[in-house]
């Protein structure tokens, strides 16, 4: 394994992250046992959640995953074994059932508490703002266009100096954002300066061979500021491993079992994940792989948050620590990019 440190701190953490959204509904608790078994084996030893998770969203499983994360920590009394991260809900219909006040004081202290009850641990590593209150272009929009009707006001500090009252209490470390836009990142950045609250270390947003956005505006921000890039959904919800274009996917697979994710699943999608696996065959590599190799091989990465709902899965992510991408395969890669730049904003 190979170990990077979360900006700002003397915190190490294994350059790939165990991603945990499936256990509690696509996978039980004894798989997600079993895969933080063997990925603690293997050396990874940083764990991302959620009091959002398992996905897709429900009021009836809410919490599962952080819980299913919880009992192996009390099991193996192994809190000093890893890293957790996790992350407080931003508002909106598909949370709902969570909580309707965004990010007030309340809201962090109680997301704070209800997550340290489901992990068994009195703290949290790195707890992050999962996205924004305010209306912006997440979750497959390209582009932004201003809302005037938007009622959000600006509570940046407000937010901060809620954080703060939890980290001097001491039930959570640090803090990163999710889903953020560079404005949004900019401001936290500068109101911690500003006023010395709480500074974020991280963000957590996608990054694939399908969804590059973050090298826009964020990766400057990213390498300027020290704010260091967990990327999810580096695999493109499995598309990235030419399970589906070679038509050789599971029924379990997750866009058989959830189609509506269809976030990775554009004609401009499937055209250059065609084109991606072309060049991972011309160099004896697997898609999956070559996919995971480029996202590690990035300045801006701190750790690479890899999903998988079975053990063999779990190895060849894990594996793809090992891999580096020769300039010719990159340049291969940045020559589709050009061509179908971010399919799968």
């Amino acid at each position: 394994m190979k170990y990077t440190v979360l900006p700002n701190t003397d915190i190490k953490v294994s350059k790939i992250c165990l991603g945990s959204m499936t256990w509690g509904n696509q996978n039980t608790e004894a798989e997600g046992h079993a895969q933080i078994d063997y990925a603690v084996d293997r050396g990874v030893n940083f764990i991302d959640t959620a009091e959002l998770y398992p996905v897709p969203a429900s009021p009836e499983t809410q919490g599962k995953t952080s819980e299913i994360i919880g009992t192996w920590l009390k099991k193996g009394n192994k809190r000093d074994k890893v890293i957790i991260a996790s992350k407080i809900a931003g508002p909106g219909d598909y949370t709902a059932h969570i909580r309707k006040t965004g990010f007030s004081k309340e809201a962090i202290h109680q997301a704070v508490d209800n997550e340290l009850k489901r992990l068994q641990t009195d703290y949290i590593d790195l707890f992050q703002l999962h996205w924004p209150e305010r209306q912006t272009n997440t979750f497959g929009v390209r582009d932004f266009k201003h809302n005037p009707d938007d009622d959000w006001k600006d509570n940046f500090n407000e937010v901060l100096r809620a954080l703060q009252e939890v980290i001097k209490s001491g039930k959570i470390r640090y803090i990163g954002l999710s889903n953020e836009k560079a404005w949004g990142a900019m401001r936290y950045i500068e109101e911690s300066k500003r006023d010395n609250l709480p500074r974020p270390i991280t963000i957590q947003n996608p990054y694939s061979l399908l969804c590059r956005t973050f090298e826009g505006d964020l990766a400057e921000v990213s390498m300027r500021e020290n704010l260091g890039l967990l990327a999810y959904s580096p695999m493109a919800f499995g598309v990235l491993s030419g399970k589906y274009i070679k038509g050789i996917a599971a029924d379990n697979a997750r866009l058989k079992l959830f189609p509506r994710f269809a976030r990775y699943s554009s004609e401009q999608s499937s055209k250059a994940t065609q084109k991606y696996l072309k060049i991972a065959e011309d160099n004896n590599l697997s898609i999956g792989q070559m996919a995971l190799a480029f996202v590690n091989q990035q300045p801006f990465l701190t750790s690479n948050i890899i999903g998988a709902t079975n053990l063999e899965q779990l190895k060849e992510n894990i594996d793809s620590i090992n891999v580096e991408l020769s300039t010719e395969v990159v340049d291969a890669i940045n020559s589709v990019h050009s061509v179908i730049p971010n399919p799968a904003p």
